[in-house]
């Protein structure tokens, strides 16, 4: 079993920037993939960026040249650096673990099968 805790979401204006923190209970760095994933009201969950175990980011096409999914092999930490944020971001955030999310096609397939799952953290967005 694998706990996941997110941190760091809130509330800014368009344009800022926000980094998103998910620790995990043991170490995972080697077993799985990561993934953020976000749902926004009335909206099916969607996979926001991936991140293999070799440290290679997929990201929706939407948060492009914005966000940065990134691992800390030392503590085993996962990442997502928000910048340019723009209303249609606001969201719950979840970071996800298992080892079918490698790729952002992967983990949009797979997203009714993930192992383990952080509690969300929100984020909003103002214009």
């Amino acid at each position: 079993q694998v706990q996941l805790k997110e941190s760091g979401g809130g509330s800014v204006q368009a344009g800022g920037n926000l980094r998103l923190s998910c620790i995990p209970s043991r170490s995972v760095y080697s077993d799985y993939c990561m993934a953020w994933f976000r749902q926004a009201p009335m909206k099916e969950r969607e996979a926001v960026a991936t991140i293999d175990n070799d440290g290679n980011p997929n990201y929706t096409d939407s948060v492009k040249g914005r966000f940065t999914i990134s691992r800390d092999r030392a503590n085993d930490n996962l990442y997502l650096q928000m910048n340019n944020l723009k209303p249609e971001d606001t969201a719950v955030y979840y970071c996800a673990a298992d080892l079918l999310i490698c790729t952002l096609v992967d983990a949009t397939r797979n997203e009714p099968f993930v192992d383990f799952w952080g509690q969300g953290t929100q984020v909003t967005v103002s214009s």
